[in-house]
C-alpha cells in the first residue's frame, strides 16, 4: 500500500536527519559545536530550508565502505531564504565520517553550487570536516577538484561565502580560499595546509592547532579570514548581516533599504581630521558619519590595519568604502594593505557596488623588507583593480595625497568619476618637507640660518604646489569642498552616477599582477 511506502519514506528521512546518531551529536555539542542541521536552521529563515539529495550514499566498495552506514554522505545540501531572499547552502556533518569528503559528498556540493549559479543566488558553505575520505583514495581528491573548479568559474557570478566551523585542513582549505568571504569561529575552527604533527615531523617546530591556524591567526596575521566571532551564533548572525549589503548575483543591483533622513551639513566633520599631517586620528570616525545611521560592516578589521575596507549605505544604497587609516603606519600602503584593498575593490566591481575612497596617504611604505617582499607587484594590484573597475567611483582627499599612492588610490587618471578634496588637503609628488629638502638643498646648506630657511621653503612649497587648488586647476580634482558637506556631495554624486555605463576593450581577461 502507498501508506506503507510513505511510512518507509518517513523512517528513512528520520534516519538521515539523525546523522551519525545521538552519541555523536552529543560529542559535537560537548565540543561547543552545533550539528549541520542546527547550523542551517539557525542561519536561514524559520522553516525555509528545503533539502536536496538526502538519500545519497557512497559507491566506494573498498575497506568495508559498502557495509558502512553514512546517512546523507556526511553533508547536508539544499536551499532556503535569508530575509526572504533565496540562498543555497551546504553544511558538512561532522557526526558522519567526521564530515570527510568523498566522491558523492563532493557531487552533492557541486550540484547545489550549479543550482546557485543557474538561479543567481548566493552559495554558503558551512565547513566542518576531517578532510579527504582516505578510504576512497584518489576519487576523493577528484571530488575536491570539482568543487574548486566551481568556486573558480562562479567567482564573480554569485557571492560565495565560507563559514569555517571546525577543522579545515590540507587541500580542503583551497575551496574557502577561492570564495569571496571567510568566517571563522574563535576557539573551535582552524585552517591550515599541514597540521601541527606534520610540521613537527618535518621541521621540528612544535605548535598547537589554534596557534597554527585558529581564527585570530587567520584574521589578524595571515589575512585568510575576513570575519571572526566568539560563537557559532555570532558568526552566523554576521553572515546574515553581510548578505543584506549584497546583491543576489552579478546580474542584479545591491538591495536598497528605505531612507527617510535628510542630508544636512555635518558640523562634526570640521574637527575629525587634524590639519597637522603629523597628528593621528581614526578614519572610522569619518566613515560612520558618511554612512546612513553610522552602519559600517568592516571587512578584515584586524588585518593590514593601515587600511580600512567595508560596506555601508548612502541614501539606502550599498557602497564599498576604502580608506587609509592614519592610526597605523600613518596610513601608508604596504604589501598586505595593497592586497586587502585590491581584492575588496574587485569584489565590489563584480557585484555592482559603488566605491567611495577616503584618502590620506603619504605613500607606499619604504624599507628593504617591503621592497624585497614585492611591494611593487603588490602595490600594482591597487592600480589595476581601480583601473579595471567600472562601478561608480568617488574619491575624497581628506588630508594628504602624495606620490604614486595618490595616483593608485582612485585618482582621475585611473578612472575616478568624481574627486573631491578638503580645503586643507595636500596633493603633491611628495610631502612639502621632503620636497623642500631636495629642491632647495644647496640653498639651505649655504644659508647662515638653515633651520629658518628650511621652514620658509617648506611653507613656500606647501603654498605654491601642495594645496588642492593646483590639482583643481589642472582638472585632477573636480571640486574643493567644505568638509561639513562631504556626505551631501557624495550622495549627490552617487545619484548622478546611477546610470553610469562604461565599456572596456574586448578581451578574454586581463592579467592582474598576482
Amino acid at each position: 500500500m502507498m501508506e506503507d511506502k510513505v511510512y518507509e519514506l518517513q523512517d528513512r528521512r528520520r534516519k538521515v536527519e539523525l546523522g551519525g546518531g545521538d552519541k555523536r551529536i552529543l560529542q559535537q555539542h560537548e565540543r561547543g559545536k552545533g550539528t549541520a542541521r542546527e547550523r542551517i536552521d539557525y542561519l536561514l529563515d524559520d522553516g525555509s530550508f528545503r533539502e536536496l539529495n538526502p538519500f545519497s550514499a557512497t559507491r566506494a566498495p573498498y575497506f568495508g565502505m559498502d557495509e558502512v552506514d553514512a546517512p546523507g554522505e556526511g553533508v547536508v545540501t539544499g536551499y532556503g531564504t535569508i530575509d526572504g531572499r533565496t540562498v543555497f547552502v551546504f553544511a558538512q556533518d561532522f557526526t558522519v565520517f567526521g564530515g570527510a569528503l568523498g566522491e558523492v559528498h563532493a557531487q552533492k556540493i557541486a550540484k547545489v553550487m550549479d543550482l546557485a549559479a543557474k538561479t543567481g543566488a548566493p552559495i554558503i558553505g558551512l565547513n566542518d570536516s576531517g578532510g579527504a575520505r582516505i578510504q576512497e583514495g584518489v576519487v576523493s581528491l577528484d571530488g575536491y577538484g570539482h568543487v574548486f573548479y566551481r568556486n573558480s568559474i562562479y567567482s564573480g557570478v554569485v557571492p560565495q561565502i565560507s563559514v569555517i566551523m571546525g577543522p579545515c585542513a590540507g587541500g580542503a582549505v583551497y575551496s574557502p580560499a577561492i570564495t569571496d568571504f571567510i568566517f571563522m569561529v574563535e576557539g573551535t575552527s582552524q585552517m591550515f595546509i599541514t597540521g601541527p604533527k606534520v610540521i613537527e615531523t618535518v621541521t621540528g617546530e612544535q605548535i598547537t592547532s589554534e596557534a597554527l591556524g585558529g581564527a585570530k591567526v587567520q584574521e589578524g596575521t595571515s589575512g585568510v579570514a575576513h570575519f571572526t566571532g566568539p560563537t557559532e551564533e555570532a558568526v552566523l548572525d554576521e553572515v546574515r548581516r553581510l548578505l543584506r549589503f549584497l546583491p543576489q548575483s552579478c546580474q542584479e543591483q545591491p538591495p536598497q533599504v528605505a531612507f527617510h533622513g535628510r542630508l544636512t551639513p555635518d558640523e562634526a566633520m570640521l574637527d575629525l581630521v587634524p590639519e597637522d599631517g603629523t597628528k593621528v586620528y581614526d578614519v572610522k570616525d569619518v566613515i560612520v558619519r558618511l554612512l546612513d545611521d553610522g552602519d559600517f560592516l568592516e571587512v578584515q578589521p584586524l588585518f593590514a590595519r593601515n587600511a580600512v575596507v567595508g560596506f555601508g549605505r548612502v541614501e539606502g544604497r550599498t557602497v564599498g568604502v576604502v580608506a587609509n587609516q592614519p592610526k597605523f603606519m600613518a596610513g601608508g600602503l604596504d604589501i598586505d594593505s595593497s592586497d586587502k584593498i585590491a581584492r575588496f575593490i574587485r569584489f565590489c566591481d563584480a557585484f555592482n557596488i559603488p566605491l567611495i575612497t577616503l584618502e590620506d596617504v603619504t605613500g607606499f611604505i619604504p624599507g628593504v623588507k617591503q621592497e624585497h617582499g614585492g611591494i611593487i607587484r603588490h602595490g600594482a594590484k591597487i592600480l589595476y583593480a581601480y583601473s579595471e573597475a567600472t562601478v561608480p567611483k568617488i574619491t575624497v582627499i581628506l588630508r594628504k595625497a602624495y606620490g604614486g599612492a595618490y595616483v593608485a588610490l582612485n585618482s582621475k587618471a585611473i578612472g575616478a568619476d568624481l574627486v573631491f578634496a578638503w580645503p586643507a588637503s595636500e596633493i603633491a609628488v611628495m610631502g612639502p618637507e621632503g620636497a623642500a629638502n631636495i629642491i632647495y638643498a644647496r640653498e639651505i646648506a649655504q644659508s647662515p640660518d638653515p633651520t629658518a630657511l628650511r621652514a620658509a621653503k617648506i611653507a613656500e612649497y606647501r603654498e605654491r604646489f601642495a594645496n588642492p587648488y593646483i590639482a583643481a586647476a589642472a582638472g585632477m580634482v573636480d571640486d574643493v569642498i567644505d568638509p561639513r558637506e562631504t556626505r551631501i556631495k557624495v550622495a549627490e554624486g552617487l545619484r548622478m552616477l546611477r546610470g553610469k555605463q562604461e565599456a572596456r576593450p574586448a578581451k578574454k581577461h586581463g592579467n592582474i599582477p598576482l
